[in-house]
């Protein structure tokens, strides 16, 4: 990813396709939640998942990112199979992860925050830390303050912050705006479309389906653990089945 804070300049989804899933199977103990689910996003695309409670959203990050195994199914970050690899190496290929919950260091300031977020950078380190304090002016100038004293909007931006400290090219957010205010949805949604506009592939989980998907470029709606609709983002804002189902409409 090229310098975020300053090139902003909107990129469109190219023909590549940066990650994938195919028919992914995974559970919890012996009850399997997901039951083949596939998903692809091209290079510069932001595709959402949505779908009710219960559908596996959260899962199928988990599965992509190592952090639950796969029973069945592949995983392939930029055209390598990485199904169920360590996130550790996940992250060294391009791969950045938010979590929903405990996705900052409390304890630690902002900036040793950042600092835990570019665990195995080599060079860099201080122009990277200042490109991404561009793109969040409002933790710049608490760099020193303790993450656990942040609010929660600010916590969701120390935790993209982080997230971006190693230049992924492919990014999986989930649950980004859980808990937060409407003014600071809108703002976390911002950075995002922002994050996404300059280049890194994002796949967005996202309770807030109306939001999600007047952002992305397309999306999946999961139920019960499978593929239930897929298509443009803007088309399934509008359809009927969608709207009467999980939008609220």
């Amino acid at each position: 990813m090229t310098d975020q804070a300053t090139d902003l300049t909107e990129t469109r989804p190219g023909e590549t396709v940066s990650l994938e899933t195919h028919g992914m199977v995974t559970g919890y103990g012996e009850v399997n939640i997901l039951h083949g689910v596939s998903v692809k996003v091209h290079e510069s695309e932001m595709v959402a998942v949505i779908g009710p409670n219960g559908a596996g959203k959260s899962t199928l990050l988990r599965a992509v990112f190592g952090l639950l195994p796969a029973r069945d199914g592949t995983v392939q970050l930029h055209g390598e199979d990485v199904t169920n690899r360590r996130p550790d190496q996940l992250v060294q290929k391009g791969l950045g992860y938010v979590p929903q919950v405990e996705n900052v260091f409390p304890s630690l300031t902002i900036i040793e925050n950042l600092e835990m977020g570019a665990f195995v950078r080599r060079s860099g380190m201080k122009e990277r830390t200042e490109q991404v304090f561009r793109l969040f002016p409002d933790l710049a100038g608490r760099r020193g303050e303790v993450a656990g004293r942040l609010s929660g909007g600010q916590r969701q931006m120390l935790a993209l912050a982080r997230a971006l400290m190693l230049d992924p090219t492919v990014l999986l957010l989930d649950e980004p705006s859980a808990s937060l205010s409407p003014k600071m949805v809108g703002m976390i949604f911002d950075r995002i479309k922002e994050i996404n506009q300059a280049g890194t592939a994002i796949l967005l989980v996202e309770q807030n389906a109306k939001e999600a998907l007047s952002i992305c470029h397309r999306a999946y709606v999961l139920a019960m653990g499978e593929n239930r609709l897929e298509g443009n983002a803007k088309e399934l804002l509008v359809n009927e089945e969608v709207g009467r189902l999980y939008l609220g409409a």
